[in-house]
């Protein structure tokens, strides 16, 4: 087998390559409207209560009509699930992998088709799709190894007169429960992470991007994956979720959202259930405000340019995206001066045509953060945008940028999730990491310096699971950026790293005495 690789993401740049993107685009806009079934235990299951897909960037186009499930179906996923699980655990790790290694091809395949029904569902442009596919392969790709590393010997100390061993086996029935922001690539490299390890799983996608969830299930029947495995259930998070997340024989709960909605799961799960006889395993991604500190010693229009990209790439709808920025007052009018600039260049528009920024996704989270725009207009400056795009017919707003903020206002301190970026001014470079630190989440940063030592002291002190140094904070590639926060950033769980297998499995320990 080769080394694992990432996926290299699309050149659209090349007038080829966009042209075959919107050609897949035409082609799956021509299946607009189409109802899908939930699938559980293999078989499609339809509700009288539906949920529908609308496009974020034309809300007269519904991308497809889904189902939402409540107990009486989550109860069914749950029995197709653990029926499921008394054969898929004895299933050889190498078998399990190769699943995953098959998905990846299938996926390669349909690259263009699942970067197309990604585009119409979320609003994302071209290459923030492609990055977005390319990382569920890798996922696929990066857990089958570990698969079959974590399924071989495993080093023990020696001990005369035993036979010693440990092996790892799963740990049972999952509910995973994925975001939108990424809504292919985390959820199919948390649903394959807990499959591959002999899991089998009932994946609740969010209701803002059930097509993404619909487009791997339908991958993995493709492939053969058993009955019963992975159990597709769009459902009510209130009804359906919580039962799920209650039911005595889930084993373990997958989340990545808000922290809300995480400390939730996480108390729900904590609760010891009628009949349950483990302690729930939950692993939670909860999001975060990250912050990049920009130094006096380093280049100001390389350090706007990895700002920009990571404030507006996606419209800022990323938990690593960065919503701060921390400015060394020696640089302070230079720096925002040219901010200023690089954000009025960002156009705003329909991701069918390849803006750079689109719509955020849904009316719920427009109207959330319009209202964090004018707090932050009473907080600071406005330097720019600041308000609705008009004449669009979607959920657009203009990259927003509010200066002259204190580290301690809301707009500072609470997650906003969009295209919204405080510029904060520092004394010095401690100062700039004593702000960074100083919010209730750890999940990304980055330092911009041309300092040495105070690279080194950013290693030491900047309190986050993701540092960055002369980057931006976005952008984490599978195998090389390994994922996941501090605090309440959620329980730094590493995905595509080398540790998160061992979150979907448990370790046996076996010695046979010899007879002499």
């Amino acid at each position: 087998m080769k080394e694992f690789a990432n996926e290299v993401y699309l050149d659209f740049t090349k007038p080829e390559i966009a042209q075959q993107q919107r050609q897949a685009l035409d082609k799956v806009r021509a299946s607009f409207g189409k109802e899908y079934p939930n699938i559980i235990n293999g078989v499609e299951v339809i509700t009288a209560d539906k949920t529908r897909s609308v496009n974020p960037a034309n809300l007269d186009e519904v991308i497809g009509v889904f189902q939402k499930s409540g107990k009486d179906d989550a109860e069914k996923a749950m029995q197709a699930a653990l029926t499921a699980f008394e054969s898929w655990k004895k299933v050889p790790m190498e078998t399990r992998a190769d699943f995953l290694f098959k998905a990846a091809n299938v996926i390669r395949e349909r690259r263009l088709e699942i970067n197309a029904w990604m585009v119409s569902e979320v609003g994302k442009n071209y290459l923030e799709a492609d990055a977005d596919t390319c990382e569920a392969i890798d996922f696929l790709d990066f857990y089958g190894r570990e698969a079959l590393r974590y399924g071989g010997k495993q080093p023990i100390v020696p001990i005369p007169g035993e036979n010693n061993e440990m092996v790892y086996i799963p740990l049972g029935v999952g509910v995973v429960i994925p975001p939108w922001n990424f809504p292919f690539a985390i959820l199919v490299g948390m649903s394959a992470a807990a499959i591959v390890c002999g899991n089998t799983v009932v994946l609740k996608p969010s209701s803002d991007s059930p097509m993404m969830g619909w487009l791997f299930s339908e991958i993995m029947r493709e492939i053969g994956l058993p009955y019963g495995v992975l159990n597709y259930l769009v459902a009510s998070g209130a009804e359906a979720g919580d039962y799920l997340v209650t039911h005595p024989k889930t084993r373990f709960i997958s989340f990545t959202g808000s922290m809300e909605v995480g400390l939730r799961i996480n108390e729900l799960a904590a609760k010891n259930a009628e009949g349950q006889i483990w302690i729930k395993r939950v692993v939670a991604e909860m999001g975060g405000k990250d912050s990049i500190v920009v130094d006096s010693q380093t280049d100001v229009d390389t350090a706007v340019q990895g700002v920009v990209a990571a404030a507006f790439g996606f419209q800022g709808q990323k938990c690593s995206a960065c919503s701060r920025v921390i400015v060394d007052a020696k640089i302070y009018d230079e720096f925002t001066d040219k901010l200023k600039v690089a954000v009025e260049k960002l156009q705003v528009g329909n991701p069918l045509d390849n803006f750079f920024c689109g719509p955020v996704v849904s009316a719920k989270a427009e109207r959330s953060i319009l209202n964090y725009i004018e707090i932050g207009k009473q907080e600071g400056r406005l330097l720019t945008g600041g308000s609705k795009v008009e004449g669009l017919n979607g959920y657009y707003i203009q990259p927003t940028v509010i200066a002259d903020i204190d580290p301690k206002a809301r707009i500072s301190q609470e997650e906003i999730f969009g295209p919204v970026l405080a510029v904060i001014k520092s004394e010095n470079f401690e100062d700039g990491l004593s702000i960074a630190n100083n919010t209730i989440y750890g999940l990304t940063g980055a330092v911009y310096t041309d300092d040495a030592e105070k690279l080194s002291q950013a290693r030491d002190e900047f309190f986050v699971g993701n540092l960055y140094l002369n980057r931006k904070c976005t952008g984490a590639l599978v195998g090389g950026n390994p994922f996941g926060g501090f605090n309440m950033s959620g329980t730094d769980s590493k995905a595509g790293g080398r540790d998160y297998l061992l979150l979907f499995l448990q370790a046996k320990s076996i010695s046979e005495k010899i007879k002499k």
